[in-house]
């Protein structure tokens, strides 16, 4: 009875891959929740039930998690190479369309509530020229600009080119940010049907007609 009782009550093993994702997961819910100045390692392995020792063993540093939460976990969902294999309308090659993707998105986005959380704190936070994501949002813009001109988008014929798109991704990004934030106030809204009455605000008609 009693090597029965013992073996009923052996820990289970998770494999490192396991353990990875199940710290990664509580640092998203303490970050989103208390900011990432408001957390400390302990406080993850606390969450974890582990030793802080085992947690830095998966992840080097407070800093290296902070990195893997926002680049392995909200930046790495949602891109364009996973739009153009969604089969939805405006996603094939030639017909890749950008008020779609960004459509896409947001759907995308409304499905992820706590790393949408993460986000907006963080964008906060990385005003300090301290963060250790600082120069990472700094460079936000730039960067996903250049990520998007590496596409070939079916756009309207008055534009001679992609670049003068540029200045409706900008509006297009800082309304789906300010949208975001009021999605995870209350009352609560429908993050879809908010971004849909701002849609035709940025990509208007008769201009982007046949472009949506």
């Amino acid at each position: 009875m009693a090597a029965e009782t013992t073996s009923n009550h052996k820990r289970v093993r998770k494999s490192p891959l396991e353990r990875k994702r199940e710290i990664l997961d509580a640092a998203v819910r303490l970050i989103s929740e208390r900011g990432y100045n408001g957390i400390s390692v302990q406080d993850v392995a606390d969450a974890v039930g582990v030793t802080k020792q085992g947690v830095l063993r998966y992840i080097g540093s407070k800093d290296n998690m902070l990195s893997m939460v926002y680049l392995e976990n909200y930046n790495e969902g949602g891109n364009i190479s996973e739009f153009k294999s969604s089969g939805l309308p405006g996603s094939t090659v030639d017909d890749l369309r950008l008020p779609a993707y960004l459509r896409y998105l947001v759907h995308y986005n409304s499905q992820r509530r706590m790393l949408v959380q993460l986000f907006s704190v963080l964008q906060v936070e990385t005003f300090n020229p301290d963060h250790p994501l600082h120069e990472e949002f700094a460079d936000r813009q730039d960067s996903i600009w250049e990520y998007y001109s590496g596409f070939n988008w079916r756009i309207p014929p008055s534009f001679s080119s992609f670049d003068e798109v540029r200045p409706t991704v900008r509006k297009a990004l800082e309304v789906m940010d300010g949208i975001q934030l009021r999605w995870l106030r209350e009352p609560a809204i429908d993050l879809n049907e908010e971004w849909a009455e701002f849609e035709p605000l940025l990509f208007s008609s008769p201009l982007w007609d046949g472009y949506r």
